[in-house]
């Protein structure tokens, strides 16, 4: 009997071999860095000071680092040793949708860099974190056009079949993007912050047009052919994270755009910018409480009946996350209590639904029963 047991406590007993961690991992687990980053800096924007927050907020960020190390590492090694199935990614309708991930993982890594890094390692940070981020504006480039290029061309997609998966390859510029507006000010060279900026407002350009197009046909498809399977239910709370982000980048971005623009003799320009930030933040933030309601719908209709745990769950992070750090933005730039005690109230249940889905994914990982690689399993049914 004793012997049973520790069979079954055995790490990675759901898998034929542990060789299959690396066979079977997918981008999906980046997903768990973007929940886990946006956390971090939740907690720091706060507009209350808690004891020891500051630190657990840095704790995530270390954490953060830790698990996009890990999963680079992984899926690097799958690259190398099952080559020939690793490229299958890019034919499947939805698992390449979640190379997007990558680069918004990366995203929220620099964030903190800015954040926490400044008082640990000086200035020199800010060359680092300026390098890091031109790396994840290449790779959110790739994901960006490359995707859906092979949507068009290779990949075989149902509108019955959409969910808002498609998003996340488009969405990746736009958290770029935010990123840079956060990075500009803390470059020493006045060409360098205005090249980080005006990089930034071209990838917002060329992101949230596109998500708020695929948002209009999601809409479309939801009318017409209801929710999609319950597999698929954190899926609803990714519309979020394009308006929140976009909203979010407009705001940082505007923020010093009066000082960069000035020192390149446009002060107009910049003016304009900081002013429509804010008011395009606003009006962003209210189409955001239009889908934090539907997706609070939807997912109490989805548990009726249960919703089965997978990676996808890290889907309900990332976007109510993002959506507290604007609100709580707003809250400080107008000053009105309303925002700070949303964006609060939104943190806190963020930080619930971290814990929940963090001790699930670990549990899982533990047994090995979330590394299924679709590319595979799809070829072999």
């Amino acid at each position: 009997m004793s012997h049973i047991l520790f069979i079954a406590n055995k790490p990675f007993n759901q898998l034929t071999h542990p060789r299959e961690v690396i066979r079977q991992f997918t981008p999906n687990w980046f997903a768990a860095t973007m929940g886990t980053g946006v956390l971090s800096a939740d907690l720091t924007q706060l507009p209350v000071h808690i004891p020891g927050l500051y630190q657990a907020a840095e704790a995530l960020w270390m954490l953060n680092i830790a698990l996009f190390l890990t999963f680079s590492f992984l899926y690097t090694a799958r690259w190398l040793m099952f080559f020939d199935e690793a490229r299958r990614i890019f034919g499947h309708s939805t698992v390449s949708m979640f190379f997007g991930t990558i680069p918004m993982g990366l995203a929220t890594i620099i964030n903190g860099l800015l954040t926490f890094g400044l008082a640990r390692w000086g200035d020199g940070v800010f060359a680092i974190a300026e390098t890091l981020w031109w790396l994840d504006v290449a790779m959110s480039l790739a994901c960006g056009v490359l995707i859906p290029f092979m949507m068009f061309t290779r990949q075989a997609h149902r509108i019955d079949q959409m969910t808002a998966v498609w998003l996340l390859p488009v969405v990746a510029a736009e958290v770029a993007a935010a990123s840079g507006g956060l990075l500009a000010p803390h470059l020493a060279d006045s060409h360098g912050q205005f090249s980080v900026l005006i990089t930034s407002y071209v990838l917002w350009g060329l992101s949230v047009p596109v998500a708020f197009s695929i948002l209009t046909i999601l809409l479309l498809r939801m009318a017409l052919h209801k929710l999609p399977h319950e597999s698929m239910a954190a899926s609803s709370w990714l519309a979020l994270g394009p308006i929140s982000t976009g909203a979010f980048g407009l705001m940082v971005l505007g923020a010093d755009s009066q000082r960069i623009f000035a020192d390149h003799g446009m002060r107009g320009a910049g003016e304009i910018a900081s002013g429509l930030g804010l008011i395009a933040g606003i009006v962003l933030w209210g189409v955001g409480v239009w889908w934090l309601l539907m997706a609070g719908l939807i997912t109490a209709r989805y548990l009726r009946n249960g919703i089965p745990f997978n990676l996808g769950w890290w889907g309900f992070t990332f976007p109510l996350g993002v959506f507290a750090l604007t609100t709580l933005k707003l809250g400080a730039v107008l000053n009105l209590g309303f925002f700070e005690v949303l964006g609060s109230l939104l943190v806190v249940g963020l930080a619930a639904l971290w814990l929940v889905i963090m001790k699930r994914t670990l549990v899982g990982a533990y047994k090995g029963e979330l590394f299924v690689s679709p590319c595979i399993a799809s070829v072999k049914g």
